[in-house]
C-alpha cells in the first residue's frame, strides 16, 4: 500500500511566510528557512515553497531563499511562484528543488509543462493549479474554474479538462489548490479533489481547508488523494507532524511512521 504524504506549504511573500484566506489578508507566520528546518526536523515527507507574488508581479522567484531552504533540509523539495519559461525551471532545480510547480505560467504556454517534461522528466513537473467554484455553464461544465495571478484572474478554463489536458502534457503530479477553502480551515474541497484524482492516471495532491487531522483522513479516504497540504493547521502550532501521523495510523490510512 503506497502511505499518504503530509507536505507543509511555506507561501513566502517579500522573504517572509504569509498565510491568508481564500488567497487575501495575508499576515506573515514566520522565516522560511527557520520553519523549512523546523518541519524537516518534525518528520514531514515533502515542503512545499510558493513564492505567491512573483507571477502577479511579472518577477522571477526569489532564488536566494529557494538556494537557503533548500540547504537545510533533506526531503522532497517543490518549489513554484513565477515560473514562466524552462531556464526558470532550470535555476530553481540547479538552487537544490527537486520539482518545479507551475501554475499561472502553464496557463498561459502550456507547453512550458511538456518543455520542462522533455527536459527534465515528468517526476519534476508539477501542475499546480488554483481552482474556484462558479455555476456550471458550457464554459466550466464542472463548475470548477482555473484563476491565476494568485487567485486573481478568472481565465474561463474548467478545472476537470485542464487537469486532463496537463497529465496528457507530461505533468508528473497535479495539485488541487481549492481557494474557496484556503485558510478557512473547514477541509479539503473534497469533490473537487475527487473529480480530479477520479481521472488522473498520476498522483494527486490536495491543498486548502485542512483544520483539524480528520480533514486529512477524509481527503484521503473520501476523495483518493495522495497527499495534502497543510499551512494553518501547523503553521500556527495546533497540530504537530506526529499528532497528524499518529491519527491517520490509527484510521487505517498509511503514512511514513516518524514517531
Amino acid at each position: 500500500m503506497m502511505t499518504k504524504r503530509i507536505i507543509p506549504c511555506l507561501d513566502v511573500r517579500a522573504g517572509k511566510v504569509t498565510k491568508g484566506v481564500a488567497f487575501e489578508g495575508n499576515v506573515d507566520v514566520g522565516d522560511p528557512v527557520e520553519m523549512a528546518r523546523f518541519y524537516y526536523e518534525n518528520g514531514v515527507d515533502e515542503l512545499v515553497f510558493y513564492d505567491i507574488t512573483a507571477s502577479n508581479e511579472k518577477r522571477d522567484i526569489m532564488i536566494d531563499v529557494v538556494s537557503a531552504v533548500a540547504a537545510e533540509i533533506f526531503i522532497p523539495f517543490s518549489v513554484g511562484g513565477g515560473l514562466r519559461e524552462l531556464e526558470d525551471m532550470r535555476r530553481v532545480l540547479l538552487a537544490g528543488a527537486e520539482k518545479v510547480s507551475i501554475d499561472s505560467g502553464a496557463v498561459r504556454n502550456p507547453q512550458l509543462i511538456s518543455q520542462g517534461a522533455k527536459a527534465f522528466g515528468s517526476q519534476c513537473v508539477v501542475l499546480s493549479m488554483q481552482v474556484k467554484r462558479v455555476p456550471a455553464s458550457e464554459l466550466i461544465p464542472s463548475g470548477f474554474e482555473i484563476y491565476i495571478d494568485g487567485g486573481r484572474r478568472a481565465m474561463g478554463l474548467d478545472a476537470i479538462q485542464w487537469a486532463q489536458r496537463g497529465v496528457k502534457l507530461g505533468a508528473g503530479e497535479i495539485v488541487v489548490n481549492s481557494i474557496d477553502q484556503d485558510g478557512t480551515k473547514a477541509g479539503y474541497d473534497l469533490e473537487l479533489t475527487a473529480a480530479i484524482a477520479a481521472l488522473a492516471p498520476v498522483p494527486v495532491i490536495a491543498s486548502g481547508g485542512a483544520g483539524k487531522p480528520k480533514h486529512l483522513r477524509d481527503v484521503f479516504v473520501e476523495s483518493n488523494a495522495d497527499a495534502a497540504i497543510v499551512a494553518s493547521i501547523t503553521h500556527y502550532g495546533e497540530f504537530t507532524i506526529e499528532n497528524i501521523k499518529q491519527y491517520l495510523h490509527a484510521e487505517g490510512v498509511a503514512v511514513r511512521n516518524t514517531w
